[in-house]
C-alpha cells in the first residue's frame, strides 16, 4: 500500500526515447539548423574508398569537421581535397546515426588562397619530376611540315581564329578542332579525353588522324588556368603519342602541361608558327636551292666536258689500235680448218681402238660373275639373319627372367609382417601408457580426497560462516546477525530467530581460514 503513495524515483517521469528516434531527432536538428554552408580549413586526412566514396578531414588549430563526398559528386569537384591544402567547402550537415557521429556532405571544394594553389601546384611538379615526365629524353620531335594538325581548345574564343588566320597566312593545312571547355571543372576532364581521343584516332581511317596536337588557351589568373594544372591532364599529354604543342596563357604563364608537352609556346599565335613553316619564304628557299643546284650541275658537267676532251686527245688512234689483233685474227681464222681436220682424225683413231675391246663375250662374262657374287651373299644373308635374331630373342628371354612378378611379392610379405609387428606394438605402447596415466589420476583423485576439508570436518572440526562470509575472529562472530556452523554430517543456523536443524552439508569448499 506504501508502494501506491510513494513518489516515484527521480527521473522516472520523464518520456522514453528509441535510439533510433534519438538519431533521427538529432539528424534532423543538425539539418535544419545549418543547412547549407561552408567552411574553411585545412585538409588532413584523404581516404578514397573502393566504392569510390572520398572521406577526408577539414581541421583549424583546435577541432577536426569530418567530411564526405559521394562518389557522383567527385567528378563534379573543381578541386579534389589533398593533405595539407587550405581549402573552402561547401555543402551540408548531417549526421550517421549507426556510429553516432556528424559530418558535412560536400559538393564543392575551392582553394583558399593564391599561395596554397602554387604549394600544390610546387608538390605536383616536383611528384611528376620524380617520376621522369619532365625528362627532355623523352619529348618527341615535331614533324616540319604535318598534313593535319589537331587543335583542342574552346571553339568560340579568340585563340582558334588566331590559330587558324596565322597557319593561313603562314601554310594552309588541314586542321581538326576538340571542342573543350579551357576554364572550370569541366576543364581538365575535357582535355584529358581530347587528348586521348585524338591519339586513339586509326591511321587511314574516315577521320585522319592528327601529325601535330596544339593544346592552347589565352590568359587569365592562375584559377582560370587551373585546369592545366591537373594531373590527368599532364600524364595525358606526357602519354600522348603525337607530339604535343602546348600555348596555355600568355608568355609569362606557366602550366604543368608546358613541362610535359614536347614544347611550349608562349602564346597561341606562335604555337601556329612554330608547326608549320612560311610558305612563301620556302618557296622562295626551294627556288635558290634549284637554281643553285641547276648552276652547280652545269658547272660540273662543263668540267667533265672539258676533262674528257683532253683525255681524248691522248689516247692514240682507233684504226692503229686494231691493227695487230685484226693481223692475229687472220692468221688464226687460215690455220683453225686444218686443225679442225687434224682433231677429228685423231679421235676417230681413238675411237676404234676402243671399239675393237667391246666384245659382247666380255660383257657377258663381267655379268655372270656379278650374278655368282649376288648368289654367294644371298645364300650368306639368310643364316646371319637367323643368328641375329636367334640372339635378340635369347637376350629377351634373359630380361622376362627378370621381370617375375615373385621378388615383388615376397618383398610386399616381408613388408606387411613388419607393418603387423610395428602396429601391435603401438597398440600395446598405448594401452600401457593409458593404464599409467589412469593409475596416476587415480592417485591424485585419492590424494584430492584427503587434502579436501570434508576429511578435516570428520576430525572434529567445523566452519562458521556469518552473513555470508567466513568468521574467523571473535570480533567478526559478535557483529554477525546470524551464524551457520557446517559440521560433517550438515549444517546449523544460531542467531536471533533461534537455532535450526541441521542441513545437509553443501559441497561448496570453506575459504582459508574457516576451519576451527
Amino acid at each position: 500500500m506504501s508502494d501506491l503513495i510513494d513518489d516515484p524515483r527521480p527521473g522516472q517521469n520523464l518520456p522514453e526515447y528509441t535510439v533510433s528516434e534519438v538519431s533521427g531527432a538529432v539528424k534532423k536538428s543538425l539539418e535544419d539548423q545549418f543547412g547549407r554552408i561552408r567552411v574553411r580549413g585545412e585538409v588532413g586526412r584523404v581516404f578514397t574508398a573502393r566504392s569510390g566514396h572520398l572521406y577526408y578531414d577539414v581541421k583549424d588549430d583546435r577541432n577536426v569537421l569530418a567530411c564526405t563526398t559521394w562518389k557522383g559528386q567527385v567528378s563534379q569537384l573543381s578541386v579534389v581535397p589533398e593533405e595539407g591544402l587550405e581549402v573552402v567547402v561547401t555543402g551540408r550537415m548531417t549526421a550517421f546515426g549507426g556510429q553516432s557521429k556528424y559530418n558535412l556532405n560536400v559538393d564543392e571544394v575551392t582553394v583558399a588562397g593564391e599561395g596554397a594553389l602554387m604549394a600544390m601546384l610546387e608538390k605536383r611538379k616536383k611528384a611528376l619530376a620524380a617520376e621522369g615526365l619532365f625528362d627532355p629524353a623523352r619529348k618527341k620531335r615535331l614533324p616540319y611540315l604535318p598534313d593535319v594538325i589537331g587543335v583542342i581548345t574552346s571553339p568560340s574564343g579568340a585563340v582558334i581564329r588566331d590559330i587558324l588566320h596565322r597557319l593561313r597566312d603562314r601554310f594552309p593545312r588541314k586542321v581538326l578542332i576538340w571542342p573543350v571547355a579551357v576554364q572550370g571543372a569541366a576543364c581538365a576532364p575535357e582535355v584529358a579525353r581530347a587528348i586521348a581521343g585524338f591519339n586513339a584516332l586509326s591511321l587511314g581511317g574516315a577521320l585522319p588522324r592528327p601529325d601535330l596536337l596544339i593544346v592552347a588557351r589565352g590568359g587569365g589568373s592562375i584559377e582560370d588556368l587551373w585546369g592545366f594544372n591537373e594531373e590527368i591532364v599532364a600524364r595525358a599529354a606526357a602519354e600522348s603519342d603525337i607530339p604535343l604543342i602546348s600555348a596555355v596563357g600568355h608568355e609569362t604563364d606557366t602550366t604543368l602541361i608546358d613541362f610535359v608537352s614536347d614544347q611550349r609556346a608562349p602564346t597561341p599565335t606562335a604555337a601556329a608558327e612554330i608547326a608549320v613553316p612560311v610558305r612563301l619564304e620556302l618557296l622562295g628557299w626551294v627556288g635558290d636551292q634549284q637554281a643553285r643546284m641547276v648552276r652547280a650541275v652545269s658547272q660540273r658537267m662543263q668540267t667533265r666536258d672539258q676533262r674528257l676532251r683532253d683525255l681524248a686527245r691522248a689516247l692514240p688512234r682507233a684504226d692503229a689500235l686494231m691493227a695487230g689483233p685484226t693481223q692475229r685474227l687472220d692468221l688464226m681464222a687460215d690455220r683453225l680448218p686444218r686443225a679442225l681436220t687434224r682433231s677429228v682424225d685423231l679421235r676417230r683413231g681413238r675411237l676404234i681402238e676402243a671399239a675393237a675391246s667391246l666384245r659382247p663375250s666380255l660383257l657377258t662374262r663381267a655379268l655372270a660373275e656379278q650374278r655368282r657374287r649376288l648368289a654367294q651373299c644371298g645364300d650368306r644373308l639368310s643364316p646371319c639373319l637367323n643368328r641375329a635374331i636367334q640372339t635378340k630373342r635369347d637376350a629377351l628371354a634373359r630380361r622376362a627372367d627378370r621381370l617375375s612378378i615373385n621378388p615383388i611379392q615376397r618383398d610386399l610379405a616381408a613388408k606387411r609382417e613388419r607393418l603387423d609387428m610395428l602396429t601391435r606394438r603401438l597398440s600395446g605402447a598405448g594401452e600401457s601408457q593409458i593404464r599409467e596415466w589412469r593409475t596416476r589420476i587415480d592417485a591424485l583423485d585419492r590424494l584430492r580426497e584427503t587434502l579436501g576439508y570434508k576429511e578435516t570436518l570428520k576430525r572434529g572440526y567445523a566452519v562458521v560462516r556469518g552473513d555470508g562470509a567466513v568468521v574467523t575472529t571473535q570480533k567478526a562472530a559478535q557483529k554477525a546477525t546470524a551464524l551457520e556452523i557446517e559440521f560433517a554430517d550438515g549444517r546449523m543456523t544460531v542467531g536471533a530467530a533461534g537455532a535450526k536443524p541441521a542441513t545437509k552439508a553443501r559441497t561448496r569448499p570453506p575459504e582459508q581460514g574457516s576451519l576451527f
